[in-house]
């Protein structure tokens, strides 16, 4: 269902990082520990096979490192985005011509709004939250752009959460793992879902890659149920990235 990932990008966080968008009470992130947990992410894509460039960090921009927001990867096209965020505005056309070098390129345009962490892609299924950060506009235009390519674009609501994928990933199969508000979605149907403890929801944001389920280290409950799916699966710590509402899936472009 899912193709195999031989690349990807990821961007090394600045000095000022601190100073990005958050809605967490989870302290002050330390940059040190952040570029230490950054290298162990890298590391772990290029155990499971990906080629991983990373790019230095972006002046002015403290969520860059944030890279897949900004871009969505498909094997026929590029998406260039466009953050639902003023704040982010410019982070797209930064990582624009490192998706050139491996696709051509397509752009969500005015109106529209799109953020990469709103959009789940299941083989030919795409599944786009419609949140504070990406609008109908935008889930409209990337219905449009990939109408010749075959793929299948839903909507799904996000009432709570930053995107949809703080909330809903794929973990192999016919299965999401999934935060209480999604399990009854019936925009999901088709898909078994397991649903994270209402204690542990920041690991929904659980990324599969080759095979493989990274998710992030310290919420035994959810490492249970992924034990279950009889897939491997590797701990990263992410607890800086959290505490500036990042996770897993948003801190690397993967194709």
């Amino acid at each position: 269902m899912q193709r195999r990932y031989t690349r990807a990008i990821c961007r090394l966080p600045g000095a000022d990082f601190a100073s990005g968008i958050t809605t967490s009470n989870l302290g002050r992130p330390n940059l040190a520990k952040l570029l230490e947990q950054h290298q162990e992410y890298e590391g772990a894509l290029r155990t499971l096979g990906l080629e991983v460039e990373v790019l230095e960090p972006l002046a002015g921009f403290p969520d860059a490192y944030f890279v897949e927001d900004a871009a969505l990867m498909f094997p026929e096209v590029a998406v260039v985005t466009r953050p639902g965020a003023l704040a982010r505005r410019g982070e797209e056309l930064a990582m624009a011509p490192f998706t050139l070098r491996h696709r051509s390129q397509v752009r969500i345009e005015p109106p529209g709004t799109l953020d990469g962490g709103d959009v789940l892609v299941i083989g030919k299924r795409v599944l786009v939250g419609r949140s504070e950060r990406t609008n109908d506009d935008g889930i409209a235009q990337l219905r449009n752009l990939l109408a010749p390519y075959d793929y299948m674009v839903t909507s799904v609501p996000v009432g709570e959460g930053l995107h949809f994928k703080s909330s809903v990933n794929w973990v192999g199969g016919r299965t999401l793992l999934v935060t209480a508000p999604f399990e009854s979605r019936t925009e999901l149907a088709g898909f078994d879902r397991l649903l994270v403890d209402p204690s542990e929801e920041y690991a929904a944001n659980t990324l599969y890659v080759n095979g493989t389920l990274l998710t992030p280290r310290g919420f035994p409950k959810t490492r249970r149920l992924l034990d279950a799916l009889n897939l491997p699966v590797m701990e990263v710590d992410t607890s800086e990235a959290r505490k500036m509402d990042g996770g897993l899936t948003c801190l690397s472009l993967r194709f």
